[in-house]
């Protein structure tokens, strides 16, 4: 369980293909970690492989995307030099920053455009159709791993205003036309759409919007 508050930003150093799935290794600031533990790498929970430290600074560790993470996620398109947002899992006791977030992408999205508006930073993205019904306005959604509140929504996504704190603590303030995220529903949401799920199909065809 995580919370959607990016606490480092790392830099992937390694990328092979392995009988454990596509494995990376990731430069980071991250000292302490343990074999075995959980990270939200991009907003993706993978579970660390091996670790060790760089230097006074910086550690490193490897994690390895199955073949499942990989048909929903971008790792696979993930190289050397990519930096990614991370995040360890939270704990009892931790505060609640952000939102409940899993870590488990549901889809892609794509941006469609960027701007400055004054002093926030608009990031406009296209849903796959399964997911619109899943947010609302000033609702919460994570990106690339970070908790994010929907600012508006749009006929085929939804739009995100980024703060300047948060373009210089994650990687969002790198995006760019066309560039592909990460997107995780609130668990909420989807949980109350599966349980309308039945209600709704039984409903005639122009009642079910």
């Amino acid at each position: 369980m995580f919370t959607g508050l990016v606490d480092d930003v790392g830099t992937i150093t390694h990328v092979a293909d392995t009988s454990a799935g596509r494995e990376l290794r990731i430069r980071c600031g991250y000292r302490d970690l343990a074999d075995g533990e959980s990270i939200a790498v991009n907003g993706a929970c993978l579970t660390v492989r091996a670790h060790g430290v760089e230097d006074d600074r910086h550690g490193w560790f490897t994690v390895a995307a199955v073949v499942t993470t990989l048909g929903r996620t971008n790792v696979g398109a993930w190289d050397v030099g990519d930096r990614v947002n991370l995040e360890r899992a939270m704990r009892l006791g931790d505060r609640l920053g952000g939102h409940l977030v899993l870590g488990h992408v549901d889809d892609l999205a794509t941006v469609t455009d960027t701007r400055l508006q004054d002093d926030a930073w608009l990031i406009d993205l296209a849903l796959p159709d399964a997911l619109l019904p899943l947010m609302v306005a000033h609702g919460s959604v994570t990106v690339n791993g970070v908790s994010l509140t929907v600012n508006a929504l749009l006929d085929d996504g939804i739009q995100l205003s980024i703060i300047e704190y948060t373009r210089r603590h994650t990687t969002l303030g790198d995006l760019a036309l066309g560039a592909s995220v990460h997107v995780e529903a609130d668990v909420l949401a989807k949980h109350v759409e599966r349980l309308l799920a039945p209600q709704r199909a039984r409903l005639p065809d122009g009642m079910r919007a």
